[in-house]
């Protein structure tokens, strides 16, 4: 597939569209339909479910999408939140200055500064896309939303660039209402804003976007964890500064590359989430340890978390583990004038921060990319069940025989999501719901209600996957879908995370 089709097909099935879609849309903006809402709130709660189970001691937060200026003073956005931006000295279009460089196919790191940049444009003589004028030198641009409260405008503030701020914010409140217990994790889903200088790619570069981050708060002198459980998984890492991807056991991870157990432990959780939970392919996911200019200047340790989706080109980052030390508690200590420290045994400290960050759009966008196949006779979204946007359709063969598909659904509503569906022939129907992911379709017919047949209160059960049919009591719906699609974190955590007393 490749972008436009992801789009087109997202439309056409009711996922996504641009904002304002009638007046021309919003670049960089989008709607989700009713679709793709199911489907990111199927996400965002088994995400959710597997996460904050980890630990006894994390927990769900929300938060207010406008920060007070101070605050990103304090966190460093007012002065390093920035993007290279170039423009036409004569059509004064702009760009995103890697970007363009990249569309050339000439290698650049997204955190090169303005004089490297320049010397590229020099170097390959890159010229305005749109008019083929010449271009200005490269410039940082601030990539927040700026706003101004009250009647008089007085109180300058920010959409929120990253849902994490809110989490720093909100740590020694939530601290000291909580048990005073590390590792303790804050984990936020939401909205946060960043004014890309020119968004593209469908849902892969917002400037509305959803994250779905986990802020874990530990003792940097006690953070050795029990590993065992995952030792031996392998996980797929193209270090810094290496061409080839290697698949190295987490043991040899701690013990070879001096990666801390604490940090380790949560990649091979993550591979876990990937690989076992979205059913993500092996070899189309990986990780991306960054540094130099691409690591972030406040992580210690850096690492992307890529997938292959061929509608972007290949492997692009979907989210990441960040190693952010004390950065944060201490730069809101200092800006705020508050005592963030937290007592330890007969010491104070600072908490160190491992963060990890999972965009929500961009993983709907590899969902739609990876699952959504073209088949000889039907299109088809291959997705785990749990994701699905609906658990099951149920469907008349024709008229709803004495009212028993209707009696069907309206029992089944309450507890799963179910479509009901008379429109069009039973062939039509069930490709609509293969195209949606939909795993089962229950097909109401003539036996479900003949007393005189064999197959009396049975119904079809036809699986999205193979098309193989069975029939199951009317009885038995409810515990076929709860066994076969309902998510159960315990079977792919059989392990927890341990709280220090």
């Amino acid at each position: 597939m490749n972008t436009d089709e992801v789009i087109s097909f997202a439309k056409r099935r009711g996922f996504f569209w641009q904002t304002a879609e009638i007046y021309g849309g919003l670049s960089g903006i989008y709607d989700y339909g009713h679709i793709g809402t199911l489907l990111k709130r199927n996400f965002e709660n088994i995400w959710l479910s597997f996460f904050v189970n980890i630990n006894e001691n994390y927990y769900l937060i929300d938060c207010s999408n406008i920060l007070p200026e101070r605050s990103l003073i304090s966190s460093g956005h007012t002065a390093h939140f920035n993007d290279m931006i170039v423009s036409c000295s004569k059509c004064h279009a702009h760009f995103r200055a890697d970007q363009l460089i990249s569309d050339k196919k000439i290698e650049v790191s997204e955190g090169a500064d303005s004089s490297t940049i320049d010397e590229i444009i020099k170097k390959y003589k890159i010229v305005c896309t749109v008019c083929k004028s010449p271009l200005s030198m490269a410039k940082p641009f601030n990539l927040m939303f700026d706003l101004y409260l009250g009647p008089e405008k007085s109180d300058k503030a920010y959409l929120r660039p990253e849902t994490a701020q809110d989490v720093y914010l909100n740590f020694a409140r939530e601290f000291n209402i909580l048990r005073k217990k590390l590792p303790a994790g804050l984990a936020i889903i939401g909205k946060a804003y960043r004014n890309e200088i020119s968004p593209r790619q469908g849902l892969y570069r917002l400037r509305e976007l959803i994250q779905a981050e986990l802020q874990i708060f530990f003792n940097p002198d006690s953070w050795d964890v029990d590993y065992k459980n995952v030792a031996d998984r392998p996980l797929t890492i193209l270090f810094y500064n290496s061409d080839e991807t290697e698949c190295i056991p987490v043991k040899n991870l701690i013990e070879e590359h001096a990666i801390p157990s604490f940090y380790a432990y949560h990649l091979a959780i993550i591979d876990i989430f990937y690989k076992e939970v979205l059913k993500i392919p092996d070899d189309k996911f990986r990780f991306h340890e960054k540094g130099g200019d691409e690591k972030a200047f406040y992580n210690r340790i850096h690492m992307d978390i890529e997938v292959d989706i061929e509608s972007l080109g290949g492997f692009r980052e979907v989210g990441g583990v960040h190693y952010r030390g004390d950065y944060d508690l201490t730069s809101h200590a200092k800006g705020s004038m508050q005592d963030l420290s937290v007592s330890v045994g007969d010491k104070k400290i600072i908490p160190h921060v491992l963060e990890l960050s999972f965009g929500v759009d961009r993983t709907l966008w590899m969902l739609l990319d990876l699952f959504y196949k073209k088949e000889e006779e039907r299109t088809i979204l291959k997705i785990p069940g749990y994701l699905s946007p609906y658990n099951a359709a149920i469907l008349p063969l024709q008229n709803d025989l004495n009212g028993e598909s209707e009696k069907i659904f309206r029992r089944l509503n309450p507890l799963f999501r179910v479509f009901y569906d008379t429109g069009g022939s039973i062939g039509r129907r069930y490709a609509r719901m293969d195209e949606i992911g939909t795993p089962f379709c229950i097909t109401v017919d003539y036996e479900t209600v003949d007393k005189q047949s064999s197959n009396y209160n049975t119904v079809t059960v036809r699986y999205r996957d193979d098309k193989k049919q069975i029939r199951i009591p009317t009885t038995d719906i409810a515990d076929f879908i709860r066994k076969n699609i309902v998510f159960n974190p315990s079977i792919f955590m059989p392990y927890t995370l341990p709280s220090d007393e």
